[in-house]
């Protein structure tokens, strides 16, 4: 299975990084975790097909990590001419914001005609779903987005990968990357706590409590990318490539 961070950046672009985008191909399927308003950008950038995407797992509704979907949604039309189905799943309300979003950006595209089904699936807190071969469950996080924001936990191909989503401290976090193979965990802030974000300073006390095999840092704000070289955990740059 390999991971790949398309994009590993914070809303603002820091450090030139493109918003939160992650690529998953297995033998069974390929999915993105989230898909981030420059989502399309990075993936041409780094020759990644847009059509070879069978599904999108959305950890919460800010553009930086949902705002990309109309502009996949408009290339699997008229670029690349899609036929099969694409799944977008998301916590409650992702369909009405989506629809919304799409309309503001190219008005009338949503109601129009399709050459592929577009599902799209609500996700339920502590529910776990069967999607494009993975199991995905989400698990509730502290982070205002106008609906729930997730922490997702995936197993693929007998791997677990857990995402921390965009949020403060929460204990489920514990559980969500509970053995994962990988925890993408977002670190936004140093030492300053930053509202809605995790640091690094909370996350070296709670590392203890963290059972994964693997830890990477993404989401990086402007001081964290200041001080990277003195952070001792190992973090995402666009391009990033993980083989699991």
């Amino acid at each position: 299975m390999e991971f790949r961070f398309i994009g590993c950046g914070d809303a603002f672009g820091s450090g030139g990084r493109f918003n939160t985008c992650f690529l998953v191909r297995g033998e069974a399927s390929t999915f993105l975790i989230d898909c981030g308003a420059t989502s399309l950008v990075a993936m041409r950038q780094q020759d990644v097909d847009p059509g070879c995407v069978d599904a999108v797992f959305v950890s919460h509704l800010h553009g930086d990590h949902f705002g990309g979907l109309p502009f996949l949604i408009l290339d699997a039309q008229f670029v690349g001419r899609r036929t099969r189905p694409l799944v977008i799943a998301g916590p409650p309300g992702i369909e009405r914001r989506l629809e919304d979003a799409t309309e503001v950006l190219y008005p009338g595209f949503w109601r129009a005609e399709r050459g592929f089904e577009l599902r799209i699936v609500e996700l339920e807190a502590e529910m776990e779903r069967e999607i494009a071969e993975a199991r995905v469950t989400p698990y509730p996080v502290r982070h205002f987005s106008g609906a729930p924001s997730y922490a997702l936990r995936i197993v693929a191909d007998g791997r677990v990968l857990s995402y921390s989503g965009d949020t403060e401290w929460v204990d489920v976090l514990v559980e969500a990357s509970r053995d994962a193979d990988l925890f993408v965990c977002e670190c936004n802030g140093f030492e300053a706590p930053v509202r809605s974000h995790l640091n690094l300073t909370t996350l070296r006390e709670k590392r203890s409590l963290l059972t994964a095999k693997r830890l990477i840092l993404t989401h990086l704000g402007p001081q964290m990318l200041a001080h990277r070289d003195e952070v001792e955990i190992e973090q995402a740059f666009d391009g990033k490539v993980v083989e699991l």
